[in-house]
């Protein structure tokens, strides 16, 4: 039928629970990260600067940071929106009170972004690649078929469910939705 769009189909997606991942130093010692996914896979991620690289920044867990980009102060707090700035801004970070466990989105030559969890809302990609990554433990129903994901792990679907819902086992953050695209083809 002319004019139609096609129906995406959903493969089954990737899990990775953030505990299973070995911590690697950041590349200033600064603290530890857990690089949950790659792609392309490799060592460019960590061992090249973020220029090209748009980041998008949420506070987990802890009292959170004040980050300075490009000379302005920015405190982001649990419940904050997703912060997003352009990799090439000089940044430097400074924690608040004690340690903070922080979610990033890092995409170089990509379209996408972070968008926050509405628990029980359908939410449609629009990127042909995407993922939720949980802050509490729940079920994600990905046209139609649910998946069981324990709190801090990234369900990865490459190609994109047409619709996503997540429900979470507790009250509070529930998680956000990642979106990723290259070339033309931007959420």
């Amino acid at each position: 039928m002319s004019g139609a769009l096609p129906l995406k189909s959903t493969a089954m997606p990737r899990l990775v629970r953030s505990t299973e991942v070995a911590a690697q130093p950041w590349r200033n010692g600064g603290g530890i990260t857990r690089e949950l996914l790659a792609w392309p896979p490799g060592p460019d991620w960590r061992w090249t600067s973020f220029a090209g690289v748009q980041r998008w920044f949420v506070v987990l867990e802890g009292d959170g940071v004040e980050l300075t980009i490009d000379g302005q102060p920015i405190r982001q707090t649990q419940g904050d929106p997703p912060l997003h700035f352009s990799g090439d801004a000089q940044t430097d970070c400074r924690l608040l009170a004690g340690a903070s466990r922080d979610l990033n989105l890092m995409l170089r030559g990509a379209g996408g972004g972070m968008f926050e969890v509405r628990p029980g809302l359908d939410w449609s990609p629009a990127a042909p690649s995407c993922g939720l990554f949980t802050a509490s433990a729940g079920r994600c129903s990905a046209d139609g078929l649910d998946h069981e994901v324990p709190a801090m792990s990234l369900l990865w679907f490459d190609p994109a469910p047409a619709t996503l819902r997540f429900n979470p086992e507790l009250p509070g953050p529930a998680g956000w939705w990642l979106a990723a695209c290259t070339g033309d083809n931007k959420p």
